[in-house]
């Protein structure tokens, strides 16, 4: 009998020890090593690596071909647009989100409207065959040609589906899934990393599309080992909360298109239903206009994107105010809170502030800045900024209004909406003048302040 091999691996990024210590000395994490066995594999095993390749050769780079790489729908807009534009064949996709997001609800519609026209195998581990089924007949989707599996062995899996030759599979979840030469229990490090590149090799050696469901620690993040996410091609994350029926799905990894894109869906009593038009659900703003409340202009992707900030100050009895942010990164607003009181005049230390982004929108870029500080003055003020009122541009440290990408492309849609005014940095001016909307051109956070 062949010896057990054993190695070390970080939780976090994935760094290979030869024993086991207390800190990672790559990413400076504590308590993230843990033993991982190494399964026996054959010597031709141990060379077929992530691409599936089994014969390579030598070429130059003029030599490659250049054809752009064949997809097909998944049936959703959203979801297509957040791959690139559809669903490469042979490409591992991973989708992660908290429990009760929706990922098996969404993919179950997926794969229940592309088993009319193609093969299809959906694999539950978590979840029995007449659970599924039941989810399915309550969401009145077709049910006739999906081909379902109840197995947590790959190997198994893999056997079954090279017999059915499915064009697209669906593991759910790689957390559930195990390997028969890897003793320990399935969700473990050794578990997930070898179950999730068995997966992988798969599909590139059959041209199966696998979608792989994950799971998310507390934080927000895939749980296990970091090199599941490089070796798939694709990291999706599906997130909302269960008391909010809008659910967005963002892309963090695509070897296919682009990354940070961004789709929308609505939870419904019928399941997953897409959300054409995502600036008009974020906009239900009452008709009176009110103190620290502003709209801005994100760009999401390769689309812009209108988003309600709320913005409230109140005075602290506390000794250190407190600086409360939902959708946006808390020390950035400390950052911009000093901006204010150095360039503007403006002190609020002695303030309670609190920041809201409407709608469960998470703000990753900086074009929020000036709004930001826009609706935390119209809150401190008790000054009712108007409705039809659209702002975007980044603060700088030394006060100044940097400008943002697409800030043509961020107006018009302001303007689409209904939007007549305009407070926008002096490079994302417009050169012609757009129909019925003013803009006003600021370069210091002192001019934008005189605008209002």
């Amino acid at each position: 009998m062949a010896k057990t091999k054993s190695a070390y691996v970080c939780n976090d990024c994935g760094a290979d020890f030869v024993r086991w210590q207390g800190q990672c000395t790559e990413c400076g994490t504590w308590n993230s090593i843990s033993e991982v066995r190494l399964p026996s594999v054959t010597k031709q095993q141990r060379f077929d690596g992530y691409a599936g390749a089994t014969a390579a050769k030598v070429i130059r780079l003029d030599q490659v071909d250049l054809q752009d790489v064949p997809r097909f729908s998944s049936g959703f807009a959203e979801f297509d647009r957040v791959l690139g534009g559809g669903i490469v064949p042979g490409s591992a996709i991973l989708i992660g989100g908290s429990p009760g997001a929706g990922k098996s609800t969404l993919l179950l519609q997926i794969m229940c409207g592309l088993a009319v026209t193609d093969k299809a195998l959906y694999v539950t581990g978590e979840e029995s065959l007449q659970q599924v089924a039941l989810r399915a007949n309550r969401l009145g989707l077709p049910t006739q040609n999906l081909m379902m599996l109840a197995e947590t062995n790959v190997e198994t899996i893999c056997q079954l589906a090279q017999q059915e030759k499915p064009r697209i599979m669906v593991i759910d979840s790689i957390q559930v899934m195990q390997m028969s030469d890897i003793q320990s229990a399935p969700g473990s490090v050794s578990q997930v990393r070898e179950s999730a590149a068995y997966l992988t090799r798969f599909a590139k050696q059959h041209n199966v599309a696998v979608i792989m469901v994950g799971h998310v620690t507390k934080d927000g993040s895939l749980a296990g080992p970091k090199v599941l996410e490089h070796c798939i091609d694709c990291s999706i994350l599906l997130d909302g909360d269960t008391d909010n029926r809008f659910r967005t799905l963002r892309g963090n990894k695509n070897r296919f298109g682009a990354v940070n894109e961004l789709g929308v869906f609505a939870m419904t009593g019928q399941g997953m239903r897409e959300v054409k038009n995502p600036s008009a659900i974020f906009l239900s703003r009452g008709k009176e206009d009110t103190p620290g409340s502003i709209v801005m202009v994100l760009w999401e992707g390769t689309r812009p994107l209108l988003v309600e900030i709320q913005g409230l100050v109140d005075y602290s009895p506390l000794n250190n105010p407190r600086r409360v942010t939902l959708g946006m990164e808390q020390n950035r607003i400390s950052m911009l809170l000093a901006v204010l009181h150095r360039h503007a005049g403006i002190q609020m230390a002695d303030q309670d502030v609190f920041v809201n982004v409407v709608g469960g929108v998470k703000v990753n870029e900086t074009s929020a800045d000036l709004a930001t500080l826009l609706a935390l003055v119209s809150s401190f003020k008790n000054k009712a900024l108007p409705n039809e009122l659209v702002v975007f541009g980044e603060v700088g440290l030394s006060g100044e209004i940097r400008p943002v990408p697409s800030g043509q492309e961020r107006l018009k849609e302001a303007a689409k909406h209904g939007f007549k005014r305009a407070i926008v940095p002096v490079a994302n001016a417009p050169k012609e003048a757009i129909p019925g909307m003013t803009v006003v051109a600021v370069s210091k956070l002192s001019e934008a302040l005189d605008a209002l």
